[in-house]
């Protein structure tokens, strides 16, 4: 197992040298289309998690140039409203509205999907981009580790809430969940809230974004009869003010060296724009290419088949009344 562990985070540690920075994107970028990105989208409405800094502001504001009606779904209401009034300025599209709504939260989220869905607009495109790495072992007032309860609890509530939703925007609606390349570090484990041994931060938000990609493959299974696409994304190596956070050594080693939160949310705005016809659902996105879900010889790809376990797990914690 040790050795299994080692391989895994030198495998990973050369892959992403070579292509989650900035020179990587950089490269991969001479095969990207530009009309790809210069479609529309007028008309559709966008929820984007997490949306007030980095990566999700970096969508909410791509989404809204293209003319979506965007509603940002952050936890602080000063800093959504300050992020969301940047936004209209700089794209000149006043469709953009805040939503606030602690992730950490099912209690919250469900209040959040009760609200919105009185609106009664049908959801063209969810982006499930709020997360994080905290490093410290910290419960929630509902009594969950607070990593899994924004990455793995939130994100799957808050889906499945607004299934009903994204069924109005059939055929057209998509699910976005952006996940991470430290996934490639872990396999799926049924220890949802790290209680088997010393708590590690950075291993349980590879564990999180594990399950998000198992679970992105089973939702595209489950409701492909829905007229909904679910994709996973990899967004690579950004300078975010979340990982200046949560990885300060990791952030001053690749000083230079990391993405702009813009190019980091470019597969997220690709994803969003393209037909369906050209997605797989259920697939996982980096650099606006399907990418593998597993390095080689990293012994992960067995472990998706826990995911039935865990989604029996989180259902039950989260209480949905589906």
């Amino acid at each position: 197992m040790f050795l299994l562990k080692t391989w895994r985070s030198t495998a990973f540690g050369i892959y992403g040298y070579m292509n989650f920075t900035k020179n990587g994107f950089l490269e991969h970028s001479k095969k990207f289309k530009p009309e790809d990105m210069q479609i529309q989208i007028e008309g559709k409405n966008c929820v984007v998690t997490g949306a007030n800094s980095g990566i999700g502001y970096a969508a909410a504001e791509g989404l809204a140039s293209r003319g979506a009606t965007v509603y940002m779904v952050c936890r602080n209401k000063e800093r959504g409203q300050e992020a969301l009034s940047k936004i209209q300025s700089s794209t000149g599209n006043q469709n953009v509205y805040l939503e606030v709504c602690d992730l950490s939260s099912v209690n919250e989220i469900k209040s959040f999907a009760s609200s919105f869905a009185s609106k009664d607009v049908p959801v063209h495109v969810l982006v499930n981009n709020a997360g994080l790495l905290e490093n410290k072992r910290t419960t929630t007032p509902e009594g969950f580790e607070l990593n899994f309860a924004v990455n793995v609890l939130g994100t799957y509530s808050m889906t499945e809430l607004m299934l009903p939703l994204l069924e109005k925007a059939s055929p057209d609606a998509k699910v976005i969940t952006v996940s991470s390349g430290g996934m490639y570090t872990s396999p799926l484990t049924t220890d949802l809230q790290f209680s088997g041994e010393k708590f590690d931060g950075v291993l349980q938000y590879a564990r999180n974004k594990r399950i998000q990609v198992a679970l992105t493959e089973k939702w595209a299974d489950k409701y492909k009869n829905k007229g909904i696409g679910f994709y996973s994304m990899h967004p690579g190596w950004a300078e975010t003010p979340g990982v200046a956070r949560s990885l300060p050594s990791f952030n001053q080693s690749f000083s230079g060296k990391l993405r702009t939160s813009e190019q980091g949310a470019d597969t997220i705005v690709w994803l969003a724009l393209q037909p369906k016809e050209k997605l797989v659902s259920g697939a996982f996105y980096f650099d606006r290419e399907e990418a593998p879900k597993h390095l080689t010889l990293a012994g992960t790809s067995s472990s998706h088949d826990l995911i039935d376990s865990v989604i029996d797990t989180v259902h039950s914690m989260a209480a949905l009344d589906l």
